[in-house]
């Protein structure tokens, strides 16, 4: 067990940056590239990537300092402070389960392709976090030992399952709406957020009038000239939220200009990738066609490359201060939305493949989403407050009752949680 910990320490502290393009360079060669190709491949996928970290970097570093000024402004307190998704990863890989989620999720994800219940080979190990955070929440509150041990791993293994087979059902619409060839996206909220996308969808379809509302790129540039191309949307976007952060001073000013290049470079650095994982796909596919009778093969990755459509950026933009809105209105709510609230994009990031990219519906439900987050995360609070006393993984902030994560409130992890408490009066 302190071997696999040791070894699972050893790759997640890598960082997806690094183990991303050792990944695809080990993936090119076994599905028979050339080792020169492969280095190339796997190098200039590790190039996009850390372009699109520095770019997504600009974005939470322009938006995490003005959201903190809209609270500040608006001047809300409620119980549970959001610390943000890092805590939920302390707790996740703090436990036995964090050790072993690596080679389960791996092994689990070899037995799918093997039988074919899947089309994804995952590769973000960093992501398995948010197993090892279902299955660290079940065995801690089952009260841990052999029992916990079981119990954890099922539930660990169980959240993999269902986010390959996400994964594998938004797979075609991810790469047609990014251009992203066999590209899927099993992370994170990207996956719990489409069952609730999708039945928005279906009852949206149904409604007269709203169904007929449709703000894409081309609908929005048509109506709204200049303004309606992404460069400056986001100027605007980012005056519109920088006025409410900061009123009329500097501050403004620069997180238009900070949102507008957000606009204009993520769409270029997402072209690095597909530079570096087009010749990678066309290996899959040929790899597959003669050894597998042409089946579909999918390469799992980060939703951090959904980040950059203009369509999310700009409905992110537009959340921030209606999700600050929805903490303050909703009844029953405990959360203050705080440490991720500046990474709104990453809750509704799978909107716009699901929509047709269409703003209003993006809009429309990442307000539903953010509510339905808020619940979440109020109803994980007792219990990461407790694990992080207990652990002292992390030190509750002073005036602060409880602590969670809107990162953390995926209804996956909630249902397994709740049916442990249930049969185990925990």
């Amino acid at each position: 067990m302190e071997s696999i910990k040791t070894i699972s320490d050893f790759m997640t502290g890598l960082g997806p940056t690094i183990m991303l393009p050792i990944v695809v360079f080990c993936l090119g060669l076994i599905l028979g590239q050339k080792p020169g190709r492969a280095l190339t491949s796997a190098i200039t996928v590790g190039v996009g990537f850390v372009g699109l970290n520095l770019v997504i970097g600009l974005l939470l570093g322009a938006l995490d300092p003005a959201t903190k000024a809209l609270i500040a402004a608006t001047d809300v307190k409620l119980e549970a402070v959001d610390v943000g998704w890092g805590v939920g990863a302390a707790i996740a890989f703090s436990t036995t389960i964090g050790a072993l989620i690596i080679p389960l999720a791996f092994g689990i994800n070899i037995v799918m392709l093997l039988t074919k219940t899947t089309k994804t080979l995952n590769v973000d190990m960093w992501n398995f976090w948010h197993f090892a955070f279902t299955g660290s929440v079940v065995y801690l509150v089952s009260g841990g030992g052999g029992k916990g041990l079981i119990l954890g791993l099922a539930a660990g293994g169980a959240h993999c399952v269902i986010a390959l087979l996400i994964g594998d059902y938004t797979a075609k619409r991810v790469q047609e709406f990014f251009h992203l060839p066999n590209i899927s996206i099993p992370q994170g909220w990207c996956v719990t957020s489409v069952p609730i996308i999708a039945v928005l969808d279906w009852i949206m379809e149904r409604i007269p009038g709203l169904r007929n509302i449709n703000w894409d790129e081309k609908t929005i540039r048509e109506k709204l000239g200049v303004l309606g191309q992404p460069v400056t949307m986001g100027a605007v976007l980012g005056l519109f939220l920088g006025f409410f952060a900061y009123g009329f001073a500097k501050n403004t000013f620069l997180l238009a200009v900070q949102m507008a290049a957000v606009m204009l470079l993520v769409p270029r650095i997402i072209a690095i990738f597909m530079e570096g994982l087009t010749p990678l796909s066309e290996a899959g596919r040929q790899f597959m066609q003669k050894h597998f009778k042409g089946r579909d093969f999918y390469i799992g990755l980060d939703s951090a490359i959904l980040i950059g459509h203009p369509i999310t950026i700009a409905a992110a933009i537009v959340l921030i201060p209606i999700t600050l809105l929805l903490a303050f209105v909703l009844p029953g709510n405990r959360v203050l939305p705080f440490a991720d609230l500046a990474a709104t994009a990453f809750f509704v990031c799978m909107v716009p493949p699901m929509t047709r990219g269409n703003l209003f519906r993006t809009i429309l439900y990442g307000t539903i989403i953010m509510a339905m987050i808020l619940y979440l995360a109020g109803s994980f609070a007792p219990v990461i407050t407790d694990i992080a006393r207990s652990s002292g993984v992390y030190a509750i902030p002073e005036g602060a009752t409880m602590i969670s994560g809107l990162s953390n409130g995926n209804w996956i992890a909630w249902i397994m949680m709740k049916i442990t408490q249930l049969l185990f009066g925990a």
